[in-house]
């Protein structure tokens, strides 16, 4: 069977090209996750980098679906490869864990151990006192690079369960914001 033969078989129209095309979106939705995080922070080169993949990659798929338009399988198998790859790039991303966030924390409660621990797990604290809507609260912000949240998380819900904190991105740092080498994060306890 010649090549150009196999490309009109049913096999390679009903399993072939669908699961060619899952795989593309999957790659180009996969690619617009990590293209969208560099461009939040700031990483233009290699933002138009991965762009331009991303939009090869979807090209190549787009047009396999317009010359077999009679195909609803392609479609299914786009939809799935798009949904797929969000997926995909989430967890992706959430494995690189690039850059820093912010994690503030407010309580009601006496926070001067939460301080202490975190300074003692090499974790930058800074706190001040504040009026909240039932009284006074202590409102604490620690910056930290993002592998780093779950071991902050970690030590807040341990010393203080109750506290409410919110976790908010950061584009850029100043370098000499980290200046205690961390060994093992909130490893003090």
């Amino acid at each position: 069977m010649d090549t150009a033969a196999f490309f009109h078989t049913e096999t390679f129209r009903v399993f072939i090209l669908p699961f060619a095309i899952f795989a593309a979106r999957i790659c180009d939705v996969s690619l617009d996750t990590l293209r969208i995080i560099y461009v939040s922070r700031g990483l233009r080169f290699l933002a138009a980098a991965i762009g331009f993949f991303e939009v090869l990659i979807w090209l190549i798929a787009i047009t396999q679906i317009i010359h077999n338009l009679t195909n609803p399988v392609l479609y299914i198998a786009y939809a799935g490869g798009f949904a797929t790859g969000n997926f995909i790039g989430i967890t992706i991303e959430e494995k690189m864990a690039i850059g820093t966030v912010v994690i503030r924390v407010i309580t009601q409660r006496d926070a001067s151990q939460l301080i202490e621990v975190l300074k003692a797990g090499s974790f930058g604290v800074t706190h001040a006192d504040a009026q909240g809507a039932v009284g006074p609260v202590k409102i604490i912000f620690t910056i930290v690079k993002r592998k780093d949240i779950s071991s902050v998380l970690n030590i807040i819900r341990k010393i203080n369960p109750l506290a409410f904190y919110t976790i908010e991105d950061i584009r850029s740092v100043r370098q000499d914001l980290f200046p205690f080498p961390k060994d093992t994060p909130g490893a003090a306890s």
